[in-house]
């Protein structure tokens, strides 16, 4: 039997250790709040990506997160992954100590229903959310799903105190996968093969689809599709939420769940990777005292840097709009 060179050697033990380090040695202990279609979706996915040796779901109807982390972990010998799943009702104490916190609590979308109209009722309730998260894991990292997202992101900020990179809002990526998912249909590509980027509100009237910016495989798109296809793509991007809600009755679960664990993977595993996240601005993209979706890099701290776009003159005044709408539902809050 012909023998590896020792090099060889070294490096496969090399690759084996570092796979072992990245997927069955963190340590870390990730809460999510509001077990739904969504929470349940993103609680899922950490699991099976193993992203932490602790999860806990955690909700406040009476057994639903006891019961989904049962079925989740009788999924645990089929699927292979070793985390350790509890579910809780309302008992915060047993998120102590969590590295990251995944909000998703609040009422979904109706078919006809806006993200800025569910602003009441979800207020309250991040706000609560926020409160007992931090009494029992001050250090946590808050992904804010819960709608309308950029306002959630932004009361979290500002009721909790936190340093603005801790709080991270889950729109873009979630955008940003959609937009690929439309690009994609009309060149007849893999979305894998694609990188677009949205930014903006995270809203029907308010996301901003660079296709600009847009490249297959490095070529941009623009140069395989005529004028009427990339309005079509970008019209289509923008309403992807509100289709989905027409055709399930409610707000879809699988992207934003899978979304959101990859926002989690990126800060566990400390990917550096460029995700359009909501965040706070201090200047970047013209403005200020807002969280909006912007490309950030995303790592073990958080979100660590926004990088910025050579946005055009109409581009930059669809921000600037966008930025408008988004400020005005925070206005909102105050009257809460």
């Amino acid at each position: 039997m012909e023998m590896l060179p020792l090099v060889h050697c070294s490096l496969i033990i090399h690759h084996y250790i570092c796979t072992s380090i990245n997927t069955k040695n963190i340590k870390m202990k990730i809460t999510v709040v509001g077990v739904g279609a969504v929470g349940a979706t993103v609680a899922d996915n950490i699991a099976r990506k193993e992203l932490s040796t602790e999860l806990v779901m955690l909700d406040v109807k009476e057994g639903l997160a006891e019961g989904k982390a049962q079925d989740m972990m009788q999924t645990a010998a089929l699927l292979g992954f070793d985390t350790k799943i509890t579910g809780v009702t309302n008992d915060y104490s047993k998120s102590a100590g969590s590295d990251v916190v995944v909000i998703t609590s609040g009422i979904p979308r109706k078919p006809g229903m806006t993200r800025e109209e569910l602003i009441g009722t979800n207020a309250g309730i991040v706000k609560s959310v926020c409160d007992n998260i931090l009494k029992h894991s001050p250090n946590a990292i808050i992904v804010v799903i819960s709608n309308p997202m950029d306002t959630m992101t932004y009361l979290a900020l500002t009721s909790t105190g936190l340093p603005k990179n801790r709080i991270i809002g889950m729109g873009g990526i979630l955008d940003s996968s959609r937009f690929r998912y439309q690009l994609s249909q009309h060149l007849g590509c893999s979305p894998a093969d694609l990188n677009a980027v949205v930014i903006g509100g995270h809203g029907d009237t308010t996301m901003i689809p660079l296709i600009r910016f847009a490249t297959w495989n490095s070529t941009p798109v623009t140069k395989h599709l005529n004028a009427d296809q990339q309005k079509q793509i970008v019209a289509d991007t923008m309403v992807g939420g509100a289709t989905l809600t027409k055709l399930l009755g409610t707000s879809a679960w699988y992207a934003p769940g899978a979304a959101g664990a990859t926002l989690v993977e990126a800060i566990v595993r400390d990917e550096k990777k460029l995700i359009p996240c909501c965040v706070s601005l201090n200047g970047e993209y013209g403005q200020k005292d807002i969280c909006m979706g912007v490309p950030v890099v995303i790592g073990k701290n958080g979100w660590e840097k926004i990088i910025e776009f050579d946005l055009n003159e109409e581009e930059q005044a669809f921000f600037n709009k966008s930025a408008d709408a988004v400020r005005n539902m925070n206005n909102v809050l105050k009257t809460l």
